[in-house]
């Protein structure tokens, strides 16, 4: 059954698995028509994503290459929210970076200065899809050195183009182990992205609704940060385990029938 969603103003999506499937060669699964709906009734959006991988200008052009029309300041990454949360905590930090191109791109947007040596302020960890043995166990020397593990989620695993990949979460939890403590991770299930985003937005916990497709970081994110949540069955979710989210729809474009 489908909750009310009159009182909505804002609409969260996640992005793998809701409104694109496969990050290596993303292919539609709809958002046109939810998304069109939401405008013309005058509400808001935004794309909140654990992508860690790119940074928000390619996000945005994957997008809209796909169809999906959206703007830049309607998309948050866990990059983002990360490289924003490791500058606001730590300042013009030094950095060792576990993780891909566009992950990096944020990171140094916001001042802080990549490191190749034997001292970093933090180790930042998103997903590395040419992860090395050299790479993990430099982050492990630099954590056990006093460097601050900084990650940009927990996540097991993304929808891979030949379906659940494993993510952040088993790489953040191999440096943890292997420097024996424990690291922060910014984005969902981490309400931090939530409150971000109805901060960007102007709306409160009552106007907001997140659609995502994973129980572990869309659903339980929701319901740390006190909002309702809608879960889709395009993605990672199996129906194996039972879902805490507000309802259950097939694909996100059946939400347009209920605004």
């Amino acid at each position: 059954m489908m909750i009310d969603l009159s009182g909505k103003r804002l609409f969260l999506f996640d992005l793998d698995g809701v409104l694109l499937k496969g990050k290596e060669s993303p292919v539609k699964i709809g958002g046109t028509a939810v998304l069109d709906r939401i405008r013309s009734e005058g509400r808001k959006f935004m794309v909140i994503t654990n992508n860690s991988t790119d940074a928000v200008p390619t996000v945005l052009m994957c997008l809209r290459s796909q169809g999906i029309s959206v703007n830049e300041d309607e998309i948050l990454t866990s990059a983002r929210v990360t490289a924003e949360y490791i500058a606001e905590r730590f300042g013009k930090a030094t950095y060792f970076l576990v993780g891909e191109h566009g992950f990096g791109e944020e990171l140094d947007r916001v001042g802080l200065k990549r490191v190749h040596g034997d001292k970093a302020d933090v180790v930042a960890v998103g997903l590395d899809r040419k992860l090395t043995y050299a790479k993990l166990d430099k982050a492990v020397q630099l954590a056990r050195n006093g460097a601050k593990i900084v990650a940009n989620h927990t996540a097991r695993l993304y929808m891979y183009k030949r379906g659940p990949a494993i993510a952040v979460g088993p790489i953040l939890k191999a440096i943890e182990y292997g420097a024996g403590k424990k690291g922060i991770a910014v984005g969902k299930p981490n309400p931090l992205m939530f409150e971000a985003a109805m901060k960007k937005k102007g709306c409160t916990k009552r106007q907001t609704v997140m659609i995502g497709d994973q129980e572990d970081t869309d659903v339980e994110g929701a319901r740390r940060a006190g909002i309702d949540s809608i879960l889709v069955l395009t993605g990672v979710f199996d129906g194996a385990t039972r879902t805490k989210a507000s309802a259950v729809i097939s694909g996100v474009d059946e939400l347009a029938d209920f605004i």
